[in-house]
């Protein structure tokens, strides 16, 4: 991609997700159609249930944190401890920020990044309106994060590196803001064939998580360039149910599908 289509693609991501942000709108997941029917509220808690939260956990977040966005649930996999410094790459309107935020208690702290200003502003209301110290949330990109070097304990994520059109570069911020032995707990999206030129080529696709998935073998060729040891990527075939409604018409399901990855950066 040349530097031109890499800014029509942020501009697209940004433009969709401030729409979100304004809106409360979605609630299918990361998909570029929204679920109808149910008021936005009940939706998102319900897509926010199928993609691995469990009810206890939908229960102890900010109302408006949890937009009904993800491809999974990178909590599950994060094993967090009291005090340990968390990073959420693309944090949106806070929710996965509020539950690490619980489990590393007061002793721990919870920074998420956002390029999306809308998105920023409402986590940063939440945070406020539910007496959230122990977080702060910061506009960036997170191919350039505002982040000190080996920083933080942990990198969670939800399906949002696919959407970045410089995923080595994301890598390597992880890598170079993790403390020695850090790890990275992430739900994302990989490729299980080639995408049609007609996915691939689709700025919405793109920023509604379909077009930038990479195949396992390239993330993991590309976390093993970073440094990253004990990487694991484990595919979710029951995620293909959800990921169906995302664009009904275009069978996303045949090319993509949820999966957990985790690494490590290794000690010095």
């Amino acid at each position: 991609m040349n530097e031109m289509t890499n800014d029509q693609i942020r501009k697209a991501v940004r433009q969709r997700y401030s729409l979100a942000a304004q809106k409360s709108e979605f609630g299918c997941g990361c998909g570029p159609s929204c679920c109808g029917g149910e008021a936005p509220d009940e939706g998102h808690r319900q897509t926010s249930a199928r993609l691995g939260y469990t009810q206890e956990e939908l229960d102890q977040v900010p109302a408006g944190s949890n937009l009904g966005l993800g491809c999974g649930n990178p909590q599950a996999i994060a094993a967090l401890k009291p005090g340990e410094v968390v990073l959420d790459l693309g944090s949106g309107a806070g929710f996965d920020c509020f539950l690490a935020a619980q489990q590393v208690g007061p002793e721990g702290f919870v920074i998420g990044v956002d390029m999306t200003p809308e998105m920023v502003a409402n986590a940063r209301a939440n945070a406020q309106q539910d007496g959230y110290k122990n977080i702060s949330f910061r506009l960036g990109e997170i191919e350039a994060l505002p982040v000190a070097n080996e920083a933080v304990d942990v990198i969670i994520s939800n399906c949002v590196i696919n959407l970045s059109p410089d995923k080595e570069s994301v890598l390597r911020e992880a890598f170079r803001v993790l403390k020695p032995n850090g790890r990275l707990a992430i739900s994302d999206v990989v490729a299980t064939a080639d995408l049609p030129q007609e996915i691939r080529g689709n700025l919405d696709l793109y920023a509604a998580c379909a077009a930038g998935a990479l195949t396992i073998s390239e993330l993991e060729r590309l976390l093993n360039r970073t440094g990253f040891i004990d990487i694991a990527i484990t595919p979710k075939d029951e995620s293909r149910d959800f990921i169906r409604e995302w664009a009904p018409d275009r069978n996303l399901e045949d090319y993509i599908v949820s999966a957990a990855i985790t690494a490590r950066k290794p000690l010095r």
